[in-house]
């Protein structure tokens, strides 16, 4: 009897979630796993390297976008409300694929938003709201950094013979942040609305 209602005691105890764990780190940032990708690890570090840094910008530029779809103001505010907002969700796609790109390189994608905020090159706004010309320009500042980190990183993993990383950085991240500058520059153009 005593058996039975201990073997009912333990099956309910271990349908409890186990709380508060603790342990220490399985594999450290800046480390690769050796995974079987035909690549140097000499590569893989590489490109590992330049794709977080990539990837820390990025996932800077999506609160940019973020923080802006939410404060910007004025008779543009509607279709800028819009257009950043989905700029925010192309940019979130993104960054998950280049965060996939480092584990498949056997590496560790930062993610951290204390460490993206020590890694990043992009200059920290203010906390407040900016005029919506200075909001665009400084998400195009942004955009520009990130697209010479691409160039640099293209060259790179060309150089390298990482297809996979090059295929990533030039038919997505290029791409999408070309196209990104395009449509927020188009906004700081000064025609009139009504008469020419």
């Amino acid at each position: 009897m005593t058996t039975q209602n201990t073997n009912t005691t333990n099956k309910v105890d271990d349908s409890q979630p186990l709380l508060h764990q603790h342990g220490h780190e399985i594999q450290q940032y800046g480390t690769l796993l050796n995974l079987p990708i035909a690549l140097s690890p000499s590569a893989r570090r590489e490109s590992g390297a330049l794709v977080n840094q990539i990837l820390a910008d990025s996932i800077i530029l999506y609160h940019l976008y973020k923080k802006h779809h939410w404060l910007v103001r004025g008779h543009t505010f509607y279709q800028l409300h819009l257009l950043l907002d989905k700029h925010a969700s192309e940019q979130i796609e993104l960054i998950d694929a280049l965060g996939e790109r480092v584990l498949t390189l056997g590496g560790v994608a930062i993610a951290d938003p204390r460490h993206v905020a020590e890694v990043t090159k992009i200059q920290r706004p203010p906390n407040g709201v900016e005029e919506v010309p200075v909001m665009l320009s400084r998400l195009l500042e942004a955009h520009e950094l990130i697209i010479g980190e691409l160039r640099v990183a293209i060259d790179k993993t060309a150089a390298n013979q990482d297809s996979g990383t090059n295929d990533l950085l030039v038919s997505q991240a290029l791409r999408i942040n070309e196209t990104q500058v395009w449509f927020l520059a188009e906004h700081l153009v000064d025609t009139p609305l009504v008469r020419s």
